[in-house]
């Protein structure tokens, strides 16, 4: 029991810091960790990594705002909407075989590494110092 807890709080300071660091969120941490290391079922690990975010979005949130990034507009919209469409998504998660929803989660993990591999490789390098 301690163990798993210890486990628990690694994992919430894993996720929080790649999330902070990263901008990504922390379900791409707590997923699969969850499932892989604490033997969770794809649908409690997606469910406990929703719960788990929302102190990281709000905290994140509250950063970024005072240091005026927040579109608080967009923002708004972007959370309504959110609200309605993870509903749905969990009634559709609920009604989805187990395998199924692992699967989709892994090649959402595939895409979001692809893209962040392509975004990378299109950034562009530091900048030359003076007399290069």
């Amino acid at each position: 029991m301690i163990a798993e807890a210890v486990l628990v709080i690694l994992l919430g300071v894993a996720a929080g810091a790649t999330a902070g660091l990263f901008g990504v969120g922390g379900g791409v941490i707590f997923v699969p960790t969850l499932t892989l290391v604490l033997g969770l079922g794809q649908l409690e690990a997606e469910a406990t990594s929703l719960v788990a975010i929302i102190p990281v979005a709000v905290l994140g949130s509250w950063r970024q705002s005072r240091s005026g990034e927040v579109r608080w507009r967009d923002a708004t919209v972007i959370g309504l909407v959110s609200v309605v469409t993870a509903v749905a998504g969990a009634i559709l998660a609920e009604l989805a075989p187990e395998r199924a929803l692992r699967t989709a989660f892994a090649v959402l993990i595939l895409i979001t590494a692809a893209r962040l591999v392509q975004t990378a490789r299109r950034a562009p390098g530091p900048p030359a110092a003076p007399g290069d």
